[in-house]
């Protein structure tokens, strides 16, 4: 009897620890549900005046787009190139038409020259993005499929701006970084420095110095 009254006891026990165990589990698992299925809370909404100041202040061209336009007018460029690091320079000659276009919130530079004894025919544009505060730059040319978008800040002790992103080496198909810097170095002269990735170095693989009419 003794030894029934134990075992009786035993089992007791070991169903009550059970229940509190599924319980605990329920418990985690409906806190660990309840996290999953939570969502952020709704974008207060503007009202529509607010709305209507954010946009002006958004489309109306500022600073930056005045140093854009200070750039308007023709460039004779002289360029520089390198293939490799310290691999010998080649030279080209290009001359570039530059303007503002949509109210004056773009910039856009028409490059017409030869390079490597081929005619070149390049196209860029310029903006700043008041809501993100940087400039985007693209640039498309004649001798590739490709286009190259850069995105950067100006810093004003340098005069400079500083543009970043990446493009597809036609030799191997591989997606490289690169960098540009665009420097004012006084009125009427410019110069555009840019530097790829070679053997996971960076080297300066062009410069252009321009010289406004």
């Amino acid at each position: 009897m003794k030894n029934l009254t134990t075992t009786l006891l035993l089992a007791v026990l070991c169903f009550t620890s059970c229940k509190k165990e599924a319980k605990t589990e329920d418990a985690e698992k409906t806190i660990k549900d309840s996290v999953a299925v939570e969502e952020p809370a709704p974008e207060q909404p503007l009202d529509s005046a607010a709305q209507m100041k954010a946009w002006a202040a958004y489309a109306t061209p500022g600073n930056e787009h005045k140093l854009m336009a200070d750039e308007v007018g023709t460039w004779n460029c002289e360029m520089t190139f390198w293939s490799e690091p310290n691999g010998k320079p080649e030279k080209a000659t290009s001359t570039a038409n530059v303007k503002m276009i949509l109210g004056g919130r773009y910039q856009e530079a028409i490059y017409i020259g030869t390079m490597m004894g081929q005619p070149f025919e390049g196209k860029s544009t310029l903006a700043y993005n008041n809501a993100s505060k940087e400039f985007t730059s693209t640039f498309i040319d004649n001798m590739g499929t490709g286009m190259m978008v850069g995105f950067g800040k100006y810093d004003e002790k340098t005069k400079s701006i500083e543009l970043k992103g990446d493009m597809v080496n036609p030799m191997n198909g591989i997606k490289t970084p690169y960098r540009e810097i665009y420097t004012i170095v006084d009125p009427k002269t410019r110069k555009m420095e840019m530097f790829d990735m070679k053997n996971g170095e960076e080297y300066k693989s062009m410069e252009i110095i321009m010289k406004k009419k």
